[in-house]
């Protein structure tokens, strides 16, 4: 089954709920960047949770996360949309460590506890949102939740999980994001904490192969969860050749003439996506016509 995300209300309209199958995005990021278990569930938290609040926005509406927490990961990046396309990378994607003392990949030593989660949102408008709180988990869930109630005033619990098969690959990968909405009353807040202190882990609920529908039931109880529509998830990248031309442009005559005298080519690779793209001497002629 293909990637896709929900979006639900819950108790009468009291509480916004959104869940992601990621496994295939994840798994796309896995392989282009060929990165190794940690750093695999470090971006494929961020990507999930990416994903799902790009569906919080509109049209052409889109935001960037910014993890840098000072652990050996180094920084990760993440931008999605509120079509459910998203990308990402990170900075060093070969760190390993040993199993934590619960027996789990220890993801907040990798990300690390001294730093900023930062999101930026473009929105249409002159200036851009920007959102920022201190790292307090590593573990990145509990950020995303520290970040909704301390940056947007959002009383909100983030669940985030992904599961690496011995070969690297992604086994599975997804989460959710459930949201307190002005006025809700107490008997459902304490109703909803009950339950979250009760659901297993969501890495266990997803190797159960829930789907994004049965996380929310499992998570709120089916019968307080009205589904309101879904949304496909993709890993889409937004570069191409012509957008690095344009970039090679920019640099001016000069420096493309030095390109072409001292390679005679030049090339190009996206950290997004970690595409290649290779210019040969003649188009590098070509491109410093257009920047003359």
């Amino acid at each position: 089954m293909s990637d896709y995300l929900v979006r639900a209300l819950a108790f009468g309209g009291q509480v916004r709920a959104y869940a992601v199958k990621s496994t295939e995005a994840v798994g796309e990021a896995q392989r282009r960047h060929y990165t190794w278990p940690i750093a695999s569930a470090a971006l494929g938290r961020t990507i999930s949770a990416g994903v799902m609040m790009g569906a919080m926005l509109k049209g052409e509406e889109n935001l960037t996360i910014k993890i840098e927490g000072g652990g050996p990961l180094g920084v990760i990046l993440v931008d999605s949309n509120a079509k459910g396309e998203v990308r990402g990378y990170v900075s060093n994607p070969h760190v390993h460590f040993d199993l934590n003392e619960h027996g789990k990949l220890d993801v907040r030593r990798a990300v690390g506890t001294d730093g900023m989660l930062s999101i930026v949102k473009d929105i249409g408008l002159r200036d851009y949102f920007t959102g920022q709180v201190p790292i307090v988990s590593g573990e990145l869930g509990e950020d995303f939740t520290y970040y909704f109630v301390t940056s947007e005033q959002v009383p909100s619990s983030v669940g985030v999980g992904v599961l690496v098969n011995p070969d690297n690959s992604i086994k599975a990968a997804g989460g959710f994001i459930i949201q307190l909405m002005p006025g809700v009353d107490e008997e459902t807040i304490s109703s909803i904490e009950k339950r979250l202190q009760e659901v297993p882990p969501v890495s266990k609920l997803i190797d159960r192969g829930l789907t994004p529908e049965e996380l929310l039931n499992e998570v709120l109880g089916k019968a307080n969860v009205k589904i309101l529509d879904s949304l496909p998830v993709t890993f889409t990248c937004k570069c191409s050749k012509e957008r690095f031309s344009n970039a090679i442009v920019s640099l001016g005559e000069e420096e493309i003439e030095d390109m072409i005298l001292k390679d005679g080519q030049a090339e190009a690779q996206c950290h997004f996506c970690n595409e290649e793209y290779i210019f040969t001497k003649e188009e590098l002629e070509q491109i410093k016509k257009e920047a003359r």
